[in-house]
């Protein structure tokens, strides 16, 4: 698919460097100021301070040629050297007419692999409204770095060789000691299911960690346990594979409501077996250090503002650090797929952590410098208060209770006309949605507060007003399906309301881009909404099946196709399903 501003640009660079300067890009933005031109070159300043010439000279010398370009009208210098370009209706019209029949296709043709690592639930744990951000930012990223063209792997990295099973395995033991997994004489065939409920696991860890604050030799229990299931233990880890498929059913079905989804099922405990290999090269390169009993690497630089702590990899008892497992990771990542770029979206209090296990990394020569390793940190969802989002009792909210919560309140949208069979699909799809643009729609790395009753309103910037505006343009396009008018194409651009709109449809590539590289999707939930506002204000504005004009009828009936095809594809990026109905 080509992009119509991007020509543009190639065009603009062309007569530059035919004026007798160089330059590498040319970069037009949309204009500051509608009254001068749709859109701005900035880049004269630039060229005048290179070429010691006034700018306005060079801007006055561009522009005489800038009026050749057939796609341009209304060419002029503005300011010290700004030149500003309007884009005709007739180029406008071409571009738009050739393109609506092509798929949305923003490919950079670049062969780059990208390893995603978001997710990171524990097991044997239930999700928390803590998981929702690391779901919905990764997911997110994923899609847009597929739609860009990119090789992308995810992977869901599970917690499940850390201290938290230790804690759920020593539980059960005092709950269940005549379990044979306790046994260390049994040999028979082990049991391959609990006869216990998933709300008794969901209850296990947080009974066994507070009890564990409060009792150093439980700890201490829980510690001993962890080092046994990671020597492979027969018992513990028969024990460990039960809890790894009954949590790993439960966090699929709740990652599928999310419409989330992962190429990789792998987790901590995946990496073992890379454990010995990643020693043998820290001892051949000399980074390991003893420390009181414990095993380090050193990863500061002389240049650190702040300290940074060395690398723990092994616990004086001999237990593997977390920081080891991730390192691990990192090896077999780079081992089995050699990835450009490896991506961690993590909560950005861990950002002390990863640059520890990054500097690492690269220090021992796991990742060569020519591959990026990258922190991409986000802040938290708080309720009203300001707090980390809680339920009214104050106790941590589970992810699943937080979807309904927002069912509860986007089924107070629902048309009458809704059949009952319907309403569960339905509901959780707008409450989803919702959910989602809410978690999306600030930038990343900062806290925001999760207001049910605003996020999910019918007006306003949320995601329930871009579903249900979505649905009317489909609405639309049925009924003129229905009126047996299908052959549409757009001749003509009537008005301001409509050029608007499609001058707002151009910047989708550019968009695409900036979202890609801050690695955040406000920019994208942004432009979803300013799209959709404008197609509502021509949508108020103008009865397109009952125009008589059947030239402008159908003009229109085509900018609402594209505006719709539009809106699904950038809804789908951030992981939104469109409802079958409202």
């Amino acid at each position: 698919m080509t992009d119509f501003i991007k020509n543009i640009e190639s065009k603009i660079k062309e007569i530059i460097n035919s004026c007798g300067y160089e330059t590498d890009t040319v970069l037009l933005v949309p204009s500051a100021r509608p009254d001068l031109g749709d859109y701005q070159y900035n880049g004269v300043m630039s060229l005048a301070k290179v070429y010691h010439k006034n700018p306005i000279e060079i801007a006055n010398e561009i522009v005489d040629k800038l009026k050749d370009i057939k796609e341009l009208t209304n060419v002029n210098v503005a300011g010290p050297g700004f030149i500003n370009v309007s884009f005709t209706n007739e180029a406008l019209i071409e571009y738009f007419e050739n393109t609506r029949y092509q798929e949305l296709d923003y490919s950079k043709n670049e062969n780059k692999k990208v390893i995603i690592d978001y997710g990171g639930p524990n097991v044997a744990k239930t999700l928390h409204v803590g998981h929702l951000r690391s779901a919905d930012i990764g997911e997110a990223l994923k899609r847009l770095a597929k739609r860009l063209g990119y090789d992308v792997i995810s992977d869901v990295h599970l917690g499940d060789w850390g201290r938290q099973m230790g804690l759920v395995m020593l539980e059960l033991r005092l709950m269940h000691p005549e379990w044979v997994f306790f046994d260390e004489n049994y040999n028979g065939e082990y049991p391959t299911s609990l006869p216990i409920t998933k709300e008794d696991l969901d209850n296990l860890y947080p009974i066994a960690s507070n009890k564990a604050k409060e009792d150093e030799q439980y700890l201490e229990s829980a510690r001993e346990i962890t080092f046994k299931l990671q020597q492979k233990e027969k018992g513990y880890v028969k024990l460990w594979e039960i809890l790894i498929n009954n949590s790993t059913e439960y966090i699929k079905k709740l990652y599928d409501i999310l419409n989330v989804s992962f190429d990789l099922w792998l987790g901590e405990s995946d990496s073992a077996n890379y454990i010995d290999e990643l020693f043998e090269l820290l001892e051949s390169k000399g980074l390991i250090k003893d420390s009181e009993g414990a095993k380090i690497i050193d990863v500061s630089n002389e240049d650190d503002q702040l300290e940074i702590p060395p690398l723990l990899l092994e616990k004086s008892n001999g237990a593997i650090s977390y920081e080891t497992t991730d390192l691990a990771t990192i090896y077999q990542r780079m081992k089995d797929y050699n990835p450009d770029e490896i991506w961690y979206v993590v909560d950005k209090r861990q950002e002390l952590h990863f640059t520890q296990v990054f500097r690492a990394a690269y220090k021992a020569g796991i990742v060569p410098e020519n591959v990026k390793l990258k922190f991409i940190g986000f802040g938290t969802m708080n309720g009203k208060d300001g707090k980390p989002f809680k339920t009214r009792d104050g106790g941590v909210m589970t992810l699943e209770s937080l979807i309904n919560l927002v069912k509860d309140e986007t089924s107070k949208k629902l048309n009458d006309n809704i059949l009952e069979s319907e309403k569960d699909e339905v509901t959780t799809d707008i409450a989803v949605g919702a959910l989602k643009y809410a978690d999306l729609l600030s930038d990343r790395s900062t806290d925001y507060i999760f207001d049910v009753e605003k996020f999910s309103d019918l007006n306003g910037k949320t995601g329930v007003y871009l579903l249900y505006s979505t649905l009317r343009m489909k609405s639309l396009l049925t009924k003129a399906k229905e009126s047996n008018i299908t052959d549409f194409k757009i001749t003509s651009i009537n008005n301001d309301i409509d050029r608007n709109i499609y001058l707002k449809l151009l910047e989708v590539s550019s968009n695409l881009d900036k979202s890609y590289n801050e690695k955040s999707l406000h920019d994208i939930t942004d432009f979803l909404y300013e799209l959709t506002n404008r197609y509502n204000s021509f949508y108020s504005a103008f009865k397109v099946l009952n125009e008589e004009n059947t030239s402008l009828r159908d003009s229109w009936l085509a900018l609402t196709e594209i505006v719709y095809k539009t809106n699904i594809f950038l809804l789908d990026i951030l992981g939104i399903k469109l409802p079958k109905k409202m």
